[in-house]
């Protein structure tokens, strides 16, 4: 995350503060101070520090800098739906969402720039990958969505999931760092149970969630329960085909105890026939799941069709019939291409 040979003051630990203030001749409680700036009051410049002297300020500036994240640009969806795009310190755009229900907000927050993944049915996919977000670029989208939500709906956020660009387990290290300055005590303070990070379907880094303790809500993009299928709009799943997820979902329940969401977009003719809602019945039977029907949001340049309001409902009856728990995802800030699969950077000004 550097542009210039001043590291960012953002990758420092509080004891790493202590030793710069140590070595400027300064007491070690500044130390604390600027660590809340950072990760309590969300500062992003060294002039917001205001209970340090200028000096100090100085201090800072001429040592450390900020890579910090810009709001860019907002629109609103006439369901009150709020896409942002998010400009980087290099430039780089990234997409973020927030989602208002009656009593919460939810913020869908993006962990890379573009996707190497190039599934199929996703606009994000088409741009292909750039980089991958640091872990204080991450926080700083929660933090100005946090503050948005606060001015546009009057609450903070409620709920955050990791469903915007990218593949968050690709950027493993960021995403495990944001989620814990998000949820830290001496950061945001959220409880990891309203945070979800989905993935197509990593295997081994499924089970290094699992061998490493997270406590957040894991959700599995499979829109498909066939291998066939799977690989054809996922090409991520033909080197992680489904026999090896389920073992790793397996796993995963075992180590944690967590109960894994499955995200099913429902696409016209291809995958929301009752063998597909069989095979998908089949698969979910290995580990405790909810199961979320998505509808399918209209991509520019891509082929696939939503399916019907009589074949959703015959799925999802038939789910049902098998005792499974299912929620039906109606589309939100399709109109302003903020919508499932939609994030493409396409809102520039």
């Amino acid at each position: 995350m550097k542009t210039s040979e001043k590291p960012d003051i953002r990758d420092l630990s509080l004891n790493e503060l202590m030793e710069f203030f140590t070595r400027i001749g300064e007491k070690t409680f500044r130390a604390k101070q600027v660590y809340e700036w950072l990760w309590k009051k969300c500062a992003r410049s060294f002039n917001e520090m205001t209970n340090l002297s200028k000096p100090i300020r100085l201090q800072l500036a001429e040592n450390y800098t900020f890579q910090s994240v810009t709001l860019n640009s907002f629109v609103q969806s006439a369901d009150e739906t709020i896409k942002c795009a998010f400009r980087l310190y290099d430039g780089k755009l990234v997409e973020g969402v927030l989602i208002p229900t009656e009593n919460r907000v939810t913020a869908c927050i993006s962990s890379q720039v573009g996707c190497a993944l190039d599934c199929q049915f996703c606009a994000t996919g088409k741009l292909g990958f750039s980089r991958n977000l640091h872990f204080a670029e991450i926080f700083d989208q929660v933090a100005m969505l946090t503050t948005l939500s606060v001015e546009k709906y009057g609450i903070p956020l409620s709920n955050i999931v990791y469903m915007g660009m990218g593949e968050p387990l690709l950027n493993y290290e960021n995403v495990m760092k944001s989620v814990e300055r998000i949820t830290a005590t001496d950061g945001l303070g959220m409880s990891p149970q309203r945070i979800t990070v989905s993935t197509s379907g990593l295997p081994t880094m499924i089970q290094k969630l699992a061998d490493d303790g997270a406590r957040f809500n894991l959700a599995l993009s499979l829109h498909s329960a066939n291998d066939r299928k799977r690989s054809q709009m996922m090409p991520v799943n033909q080197k992680n085909p489904l026999p090896k997820l389920t073992e790793a979902l397996k796993y995963y329940h075992q180590k944690t105890g967590m109960r894994i969401s499955i995200e099913y977009i429902l696409f016209g003719r291809i995958n929301d026939s009752l063998a597909d809602a069989k095979e998908l019945a089949a698969f979910c039977r290995n580990f405790p799941v909810k199961v979320n029907i998505i509808e399918y949001n209209t991509v520019s340049d891509i082929s696939f069709v939503k399916t019907t309001d009589q074949q959703l409902g015959e799925f999802v009856a038939f789910l049902e019939s098998r005792n499974m728990v299912v929620n039906v995802r109606r589309s939100r800030g399709n109109d302003i291409g903020a919508a499932c699969g939609q994030l493409a950077n396409r809102l520039q000004n």
